[in-house]
């Protein structure tokens, strides 16, 4: 199979079902928001130190990067027509619980902070970023057709995860957590 298939030459893409829109679409936009962030996530975990210490983290990160490919796939799947893998709302949850774990050993926020630090830290600074606009994108296209609310919510807390792990990541490497100059 050729990595290329001209089918999108003139503008246009498939959603999942064989439906073709205009690459610029509502959902194109929101599941090529997602596939973006996916990327970024990569990039940052590449950034990471090269030790068993961080194992964990890629662990959760496999888990992670799958759900956000199934919500770029519900993105991309038109109203009225089937979702291989919908997001439940387990997968919220799941979220949850990786948030509360790592924040419990963060020291508590008591003013605005800054994205950078360690290189890694800073990518994932601007993952979150990334799936904020994509969770805004995947709000856009909901007031005009049916999505699962759990996209949604996973994408929010997903943006949350990724700004706790940015300071995890800190403070395990002894990367700056800058606040805001007042």
């Amino acid at each position: 199979m050729k990595i290329y298939t001209k089918s999108g030459d003139k503008g246009e893409t498939s959603l999942v079902a064989g439906v073709r829109v205009p690459k610029f679409a509502d959902r194109v936009e929101a599941y090529g928001t997602c596939d973006e962030a996916n990327s970024q996530i990569g990039l940052a975990l590449s950034l990471l130190p090269a030790t068993d210490a961080w194992q964990e983290l890629q662990d959760v990160f496999h888990v992670i990067q799958t759900k956000l490919f199934h919500v770029g796939a519900e993105l991309a799947t038109p109203e009225g027509k089937k979702v291989g893998w919908p997001i439940k709302e387990e997968d919220v949850t799941f979220l949850e619980e990786q948030i509360d774990k790592l924040d419990a050993g963060l020291p508590p926020l008591t003013n605005f902070i800054l994205p950078g630090g360690h290189p890694a830290a800073a990518a994932f600074h601007v993952a979150r970023t990334v799936v904020r606009r994509a969770e805004r994108k995947a709000v856009h296209v909901a007031q005009q057709e049916q999505v699962n609310p759990a996209v949604v919510k996973y994408l929010n807390r997903l943006s949350d995860y990724l700004f706790v792990v940015a300071r995890h990541v800190n403070k395990e490497t002894g990367g700056v957590e800058k606040t805001l100059h007042e």
